[in-house]
């Protein structure tokens, strides 16, 4: 079907050698996309989901009212949905098996997968070919018929039918709404009979919980760590400010980041994502606690007033993760280091960073220079108030300069580590990034 709408244009990443302001990244009006029609369609698929399961009103997201203050914690296990793969095709595919979407499919312009040959992709769901297991079930390995590689998610069949639905549909429609650079894309999906399956991009270098666990055949320094962060602030910044209505992703996490082989950032599961409300004057949505356990902002759970910031709080959490290389909760540490933020945060506040540092991390002056001003920030994103916190815009701004100082500075002062412990102070300077003192507070400008 020839395509008569004007192109989206992909916001993507900084590459490496092209630093500049973060702002000018993003469009400043929303673009247009060559998926149009397909969101057209996707609303009205949305319709016959809601038409089709009328109890479904009571799941996920009828928790506008307040519920028992319970966290839904996701499988600590890893759900590896998504890779880099140049031979995935740039048409997305859809299946619709279970209801008759003729007229949906003609405006979508999709090719249609079918049980039969995801179950072929797969080696009919292989034990072999599993990549991890989430809270929506266990992801495959799929090889299509072109030789392109897929990720496939299959639902777990003895999760609650309304509760499955609810997750299934929620993480299609909100995939459906967004294209960038460092998202993980939804090339399709099917629903027939009990089995729910999405199939996504396939990112074929594991978790960034993978790699700071060393898991991982790549070691991530100082360089690749700043870039995964900067990748994640642009992917988030994008839901937050450039979709047609701003997505609140609830469970941004080491293990929900994928690393692809050039050693980048992709955000995926999109189970608990929420959009947010469309009343203009609205400052939150009243929704029921979700997300996992050491990532949630805990004025969230306090609350249940979700916003912007509550991802901004995980952000923090993940930027401490990337400067220490440890979970968020360490339950066989030291008690005073088993909330790895609270451990951090307090090293950098008696001058000490380079303590939290992760000993996989090579040091030197321009390393734990870096270190520190990370850690600044994560401290802000990290604010119990959420009217403290930056905007994943601002996180993004910061991260840039952090980043534009490293490179400078790694190139000039490049030391070996034996010389480096010995002869540097690695108390910090009186003056940081921000022109402050140490304990002194500031204010992002407004976005």
């Amino acid at each position: 079907m020839k395509n008569t709408s004007s192109p989206r244009r992909i916001i993507r990443s900084g590459d490496a050698n092209n630093d500049h302001n973060f702002a000018g990244t993003f469009p400043k009006k929303k673009t247009q996309s060559v998926l149009s029609r397909f969101r057209a369609a996707v609303k009205k698929l949305e319709a016959v989901f809601f038409c089709q399961k009328k109890g479904c009103s009571n799941t996920d997201d009828a928790d506008e009212r307040p519920a028992s203050q319970v966290i839904e914690i996701p499988s600590a296990s890893t759900d590896n949905s998504t890779g880099s793969s140049s031979k995935i095709p740039v048409r997305f595919k859809h299946s619709y098996s279970s209801v008759s979407f003729d007229s949906t499919r003609s405006q979508a312009g999709t090719v249609i997968y079918s049980l039969e040959e995801i179950s072929k992709a797969t080696g009919n769901f292989s034990p072999k070919n599993i990549l991890g297991e989430g809270s929506f079930g266990t992801v495959y390995k799929g090889k299509l018929k072109d030789g392109s590689f897929v990720a496939v998610k299959r639902a777990k069949k003895e999760m609650r039918e309304d509760r499955l639905f609810a997750v299934f549909k929620n993480e299609i429609l909100t995939l459906s709404k967004i294209e960038h650079l460092n998202l993980v894309r939804l090339l399709g999906y099917i629903e027939d009979g009990d089995e729910r399956i999405i199939v996504v991009e396939y990112v074929g270098n594991g978790t960034l919980r993978e790699h700071l666990d060393g898991k991982s055949r790549s070691e991530l320094e100082m360089a690749e760590r700043l870039d995964i962060a900067i990748d994640v602030a642009h992917a988030v910044t994008y839901l937050h400010m450039y979709t047609d209505r701003p997505i609140i992703h609830r469970d941004i996490k080491a293990s929900n980041i994928l690393i692809t082989e050039k050693l980048r950032a992709k955000v995926a599961d999109f189970g608990f994502a929420k959009l947010a409300s469309e009343d203009p004057g609205a400052s939150h949505v009243l929704t029921q606690v979700r997300g996992t356990v050491g990532y949630v902002d805990p004025e969230y759970i306090s609350t249940y007033e979700l916003t912007e910031k509550s991802d901004v709080y995980s952000f923090g959490v993940v930027l401490v993760e990337l400067m220490t290389g440890r979970q968020p909760m360490e339950s066989e540490r030291p008690i005073k280091e088993r909330i790895t933020t609270k451990w951090a945060l307090q090293a950098l506040k008696e001058g000490c960073a380079v303590v939290a540092m992760d000993p996989r991390l090579q040091r030197s002056p321009a390393s734990i220079e870096a270190l520190e001003k990370v850690l600044r920030l994560a401290r802000h994103c990290l604010a119990p108030n959420r009217k403290s916190r930056p905007s994943m815009k601002e996180c993004g701004e910061v991260l840039w300069g952090i980043r534009k100082d490293f490179r400078e500075k790694n190139n000039v002062r490049a030391v070996s580590t034996a010389h480096y412990s010995e002869q540097i102070d690695v108390r910090k300077d009186n003056r940081d990034m921000f022109g402050i003192e140490d304990g002194e507070s500031y204010e992002f400008r407004s976005a």
